[in-house]
């Protein structure tokens, strides 16, 4: 079985959302699964700590899932059209994997949500490319064969799946933006599978 690992940071709830339908795309390949883990909010405050098991949601990443996938969908809210500083901080501590190898030549993918159309998904997606393709990574797309990606009206991108989640986050992921989600999810499983073999 290959577990591929679908790693996210979510403060309202679209991109845990993004990364469930992710998931459920891993899951539809056969020998393949999906392991949804988060990171930490990052504080201001010196002295803080996060408990050591989430509140709710998917448990915190370790440096063993590194080693352990067969590939990595990462995921991010855009923040000023860049990932969020928790996504960032877990990255910049991978020097250990990065000197190692752990990453290197398996499948990865990106996924983002912000809350206005024109809000830099895009120029997140490629920013949280960088240290995968650092690490060695083998970035995949979404080709415009996904048919949702050419006539979607709210999310969707080449450089991978997105959502609009509206200025108060009450926006659901649009059909469109599941069916990119899931054909990313897929296309990272399928990858995965046939590097392995």
């Amino acid at each position: 079985m290959h577990d591929i690992l679908v790693l996210y940071y979510s403060q309202h709830g679209a991109t845990r959302e993004l990364a469930r339908m992710i998931a459920r795309g891993i899951d539809s390949v056969d020998g393949c699964r999906a392991r949804l883990r988060t990171v930490p909010k990052v504080s201001t405050v010196c002295e803080a700590t996060s408990p050591a098991v989430p509140d709710s949601g998917a448990p915190y990443v370790e440096k063993q899932d590194l080693q352990d996938c067969a590939g990595l969908a990462l995921g991010s809210p855009t923040r000023f059209g860049n990932m969020a500083a928790a996504i960032k901080y877990f990255l910049d501590g991978t020097a250990p994997e990065w000197m190692q190898g752990t990453l290197a030549g398996k499948p990865a993918c990106v996924f983002t949500s912000s809350s206005t159309q024109h809000g830099g998904q895009e120029s997140t997606l490629l920013s949280m490319m960088i240290p995968l393709l650092h690490h060695g990574m083998l970035l995949l797309g979404l080709p415009f064969t996904e048919q949702a990606l050419s006539h979607t009206r709210t999310g969707g991108t080449p450089y991978g799946a997105s959502h609009v989640a509206g200025h108060d986050n009450s926006v659901a992921l649009s059909e469109d933006e599941k069916q990119l989600a899931i054909a990313q999810g897929r296309r990272l499983a399928e990858a995965a599978r046939k590097l392995a073999a």
